[in-house]
């Protein structure tokens, strides 16, 4: 097997800028929450949906991170607690849905580019390529330029974001939250709105599976997720505030996006630098999530759960260069999806891969009690279970809500069912090939 020689480390202020791309990148994509659920409900899903949703999850990986900080994060985790196969499952799941998290930003990138060129429009499949291909190289080049990008590219997200805050509260005075509740919101635009919330909060396991690239990995992770969720939700925050106060059509806040808002707010130069922004947004969330993806086929690979050439590092950079490619590739067959679908297709199977991870932090509490835990979550087993219902709940309302919603989302629903069976065709194919991978048993 091959072994990776990190020779440069990122520091906790660069971790920071990649949890914030990897989870978030801004608000861009939070706009159509306004549309489904009104000004009277969108600040209560707001707030209230990452603290279901989230702060278990954060809580679960830094727990875990903690008792294995290595290459592949929750795949390794899946696979030590619960075995080979269900370790499989959330490999296979995760690269699945990181596809289709992936193609979402570069046609983001091309619609807020038209802001400056509409013509780009017509050209979006090869600016796309172009994008997709640019960040494979980037990764490449290894974790150290990524963060760097990633710092700089935060700096272009939140400054126009800052602007836009200062110049509305300046003109609109104090801030004013009407009455929040959910009575009045039919059950098919709830669920759309959780998913979009949903959407804009998640990867927070994503951050781990490149551990061992990490100075102090224990310690910066648990510093920098709390440090990066709360700019995210402190940035979300405003950016629906500052919207429902502008008096800005909420169809046409989901459809033009900020930059609408900022043409309303400030002007025509607001609503440049604002796009700008989102154009760096896009850009940033790529090469970060990018950048976790491409480390799982190579630890799965590493376990012959996968082809052996994709555990192949660059000579130079100690890169997993042949998995970003192979990534690269079929983001390049999946940027034609319309967003809606790729919303609802990439939070359905992400939970089911998050789901896997509560139950393997579970199951190392009652099977490994003395493993060392830096970190850990003050709740004994019966209390864990507790927790973790919380996300699963808030789940499960957002699946019934798309299957009582348009076809077309019933559709991707379906789609994303049929995906997550997929795994278990792929496992017994697998198997079928190396018998003696049955045989691993998890802890």
């Amino acid at each position: 097997m091959q072994q990776t020689v990190i020779t440069k480390k990122i520091k906790p202020f660069q971790l920071v800028a990649l949890i914030f791309f990897t989870v978030s990148g801004g608000p861009y994509g939070l706009e159509p929450l306004l549309a489904y659920a009104g000004e009277h409900a969108a600040i209560l899903i707001l707030l209230v949906t990452p603290i279901l949703w989230d702060i278990p999850a954060i809580f679960t990986v830094i727990e875990l991170n903690s008792m294995m900080p290595v290459t592949g994060g929750y795949y390794k985790w899946v696979k030590y607690a619960l075995g080979n196969r269900l370790g499989f499952y959330e490999g296979w799941w995760t690269w699945i849905y990181t596809f289709v998290d992936l193609a979402i930003y570069p046609v983001l990138f091309v619609t807020y580019a038209s802001f400056f060129f509409p013509g780009i429009i017509e050209f979006r499949i090869p600016v796309c390529i172009v994008i997709i291909w640019l960040s494979a190289i980037l990764n490449i080049l290894g974790i150290m330029p990524v963060g760097k990008v990633s710092l700089f590219l935060g700096a272009l997200v939140l400054s126009p974001l800052i602007i836009l805050f200062i110049i509305a509260i300046y003109h609109n005075g104090a801030i004013h939250i009407p009455p929040q509740s959910i009575d009045q919101v039919p059950f098919s635009s709830l669920g759309m709105a959780l998913y979009t919330v949903m959407w804009n909060c998640l990867g927070w396991d994503n951050i781990t599976t490149y551990a061992k690239e990490v100075e102090k990995p224990v310690r910066s992770y648990l510093t920098s997720t709390f440090t990066a969720f709360a700019l995210v939700m402190l940035v979300y925050f405003f950016a629906v505030v500052v919207a429902m106060g502008s008096g800005i059509n909420y169809d046409v806040f989901s459809e033009e996006g900020f930059p609408a808002l900022g043409i309303l707010t400030g002007g025509r130069w607001l609503g440049a630098i604002i796009a700008a922004g989102g154009m760096a947004s896009s850009l940033g969330i790529y090469a970060a999530v990018l950048l976790s993806v491409s480390r799982v086929p190579k630890a799965m690979a590493d376990d012959g759960l996968l082809p052996k050439r994709l555990n192949i590092l660059h000579s130079r950079y100690q890169t997993p260069y042949i998995s970003i490619i192979l990534c690269s590739i079929v983001v390049s067959f999946m940027i034609l999806w319309p967003f809606a679908e790729l919303l609802i297709i990439d939070v359905t199977v992400y939970g089911a891969g998050l789901s896997l991870e509560y139950i393997s932090l579970i199951k190392l509490r009652i099977t490994a009690p003395k493993l060392k835990r830096p970190f850990k979550i003050p709740l004994n087993v019966a209390g864990l279970c507790l927790l973790l219902l919380l996300p699963v709940s808030v789940y499960f309302i957002a699946l019934a809500g798309a299957f009582s919603s348009t076809p077309k989302a019933v559709q991707a629903a379906i789609f994303a069912l049929c995906t997550l069976l997929s795994a278990e065709a792929m496992w017994r194919l697998i198997t079928w090939k190396k018998p003696h991978l049955k045989a691993n048993k998890s802890i």
